[in-house]
């Protein structure tokens, strides 16, 4: 094999939120960086959430102040750089009575508001749920409820605005791309990359390596840096299913368990509710995760305990299942095991350094990233200050209060649009909702049509400016149109895409 390309500064394994968070803060202090992810961004944990930006109010019972006051903290942080991806929301928590206390939720909800310096996000309310809107869906003997903020989130979409913003700041992002072997050689990593994409191999050096592979941190330590079986992340399973819509009123329901867990109901692309989440542990290929019979069950019986309407498996319109990587800490339950995160670095300048990245929550990516960052300067110097607090993700740039007046010049600037389609382009992209329709001043301009509202010239926005190469990630990440296209419509992208595809990514020659 040639010489090996770089050496870069940094090695980044995995492209879900850590990792081009992880990117992304590099590349904008001036490290050259390098990012390889086997499979599509966002393609494994970072597109399994509940999808939402939450401090994590049951947190509280565990005493997990930090982390739930550095996750309150970073939710407007969040908002303000992704307004178009990232809402605020209203929770309903209805008091069930048997389960906890009144004056226990009060009080975490009064802890939760002020733990966290709360500014933009309205406070705690309690409802009577008899006269309430929030009632009406629900069963009679729901009296009394509260009412609190978190915020939701296109969550595998902020992975790729996360990613976009790294390479427009110089950082090389490789989609389809697995290292295969990481040796430490003349005080630089030597890795072997397979290109999945177009069956080429290429050999890269660097002087750092950061490994973010989520589920499969424990697999890049043992299978391709060598080492011997290790066991540092505790992989989790949590399960969703999404139904036609449950209730007409916006907020989302938090619903108590008699296990001590909760179960959300969420608005979801607009005629959906988006159920979830399940806990249990998981052994196998993180990939292959598949939500059980019991686990529909399960979320079914939550929901159906609360609605008067009852929801039944054959209400499920579409299902994910996931794998949670989460630090192996002991808990005896898969629910009480930590959300935090937990660094370990080996080595040094002088022999290649290493930083293993174990667990963490999408809401705390960023913090995780500056964290990290703070490490890697210790080992390769200060290249320049913290400075993604205030900084906008593509199409950001925007005050968040303003989406709908934005949507609204949207729809002034291309009036040929529908305005729900100019509503989820504005959504999906922000500011750049224009750039993504290039010169088109009609419906014509915007080529072939594969369903819904979903045009020729958007999926070749998706394919040249966001890594997109198959129907799986347009539909299903790079937004959830595939709740709406037919397998027709489906196979109908999928061959457009393949006549569009370039011979998979540049060679790592014409770099």
């Amino acid at each position: 094999m040639a010489e090996p390309r770089g050496p870069y500064d940094i090695l980044v394994i995995g492209g879900g939120i850590n990792g081009c968070g992880i990117a992304r803060d590099a590349a904008g202090r001036g490290f050259s960086v390098l990012l390889a992810e086997m499979g599509d961004l966002a393609g494994g944990t970072s597109s399994w959430s509940t999808k939402l930006i939450h401090g994590g109010l049951r947190y509280l019972e565990y005493f997990k102040l930090r982390l739930v006051r550095e996750a309150l903290i970073e939710r407007e942080v969040l908002w303000a750089a992704a307004p178009h991806v990232i809402r605020p929301l209203r929770f309903v928590l209805p008091h069930h009575a048997g389960l906890r206390p009144a004056w226990m939720l009060r009080l975490g909800l009064f802890v939760y508001d002020h733990l966290g310096g709360r500014r933009r996000l309205p406070p705690t309310r309690v409802l009577d749920l008899r006269n309430d809107p929030a009632g009406a869906p629900l069963k009679p003997g729901f009296a009394r409820g509260f009412e609190y903020s978190d915020c939701r989130v296109d969550d595998a979409r902020l992975v790729v605005l996360t990613a976009r913003d790294a390479a427009d700041r110089g950082a090389e992002i490789r989609t389809r791309t697995e290292v295969t072997a990481l040796a430490r050689e003349g005080g630089l990593w030597r890795a072997e990359l397979l290109d999945h994409g177009g069956g080429r191999g290429a050999e890269v050096a660097a002087r750092l390596v950061v490994n973010a592979a989520g589920p499969w941190v424990d697999r890049v330590l043992a299978r391709v840096a060598g080492r011997g079986p290790a066991r540092h992340v505790r992989l989790v399973q949590g399960s969703h299913i999404v139904v036609p819509r449950l209730a007409d009123d916006p907020r989302c329901y938090t619903l108590q368990n008699a296990d001590g867990r909760v179960v959300f109901v969420i608005p979801f692309e607009g005629d959906f509710s988006l159920i979830g989440t399940t806990d249990r542990d998981f052994e196998g290929d993180p990939g292959k995760a598949a939500i059980a019979a019991e686990e529909t069950a399960y979320l079914c019986d939550a929901v159906s305990g609360y609605f008067a309407r009852p929801v039944r498996p054959g209400d499920v319109v579409w299902s994910y299942s996931g794998v949670r990587p989460l630090y192996d800490d002991g808990a005896p339950l898969a629910q009480e095991a930590t959300r935090d995160y937990v660094l370990e670095q080996e080595g040094d300048a002088a022999g290649g350094a290493l930083i293993n990245v174990y667990g963490g929550k999408i809401t705390t990516y960023r913090r995780l990233a500056e964290t990290v960052l703070a490490r890697v300067e210790g080992v390769l110097g200060r290249r320049g200050a913290p400075w993604t607090t205030h900084a906008p993700l593509p199409g950001g740039d925007f005050p968040a209060e303003s989406f709908d007046v934005e949507v609204e010049a949207l729809l002034a600037a291309r009036p040929f649009l529908a305005p729900a389609t100019a509503r989820r382009l504005f959504g999906s992209y922000g500011t750049r909702a224009g750039a993504v329709l290039g010169g088109a001043a009609s419906m014509a301009d915007l080529g072939a049509h594969f369903g819904a509202d979903l045009t020729e010239v958007e999926v070749a926005y998706l394919m040249a400016k966001e890594w997109a190469t198959t129907a799986e990630d347009v539909l299903w990440r790079r937004g959830k149109l595939g709740l709406r296209l037919t397998p027709a419509e489906t196979e109908a992208l999928a061959a457009f895409m393949a006549s569009r595809a370039a011979p998979a990514q540049a060679s790592w020659d014409d770099n």
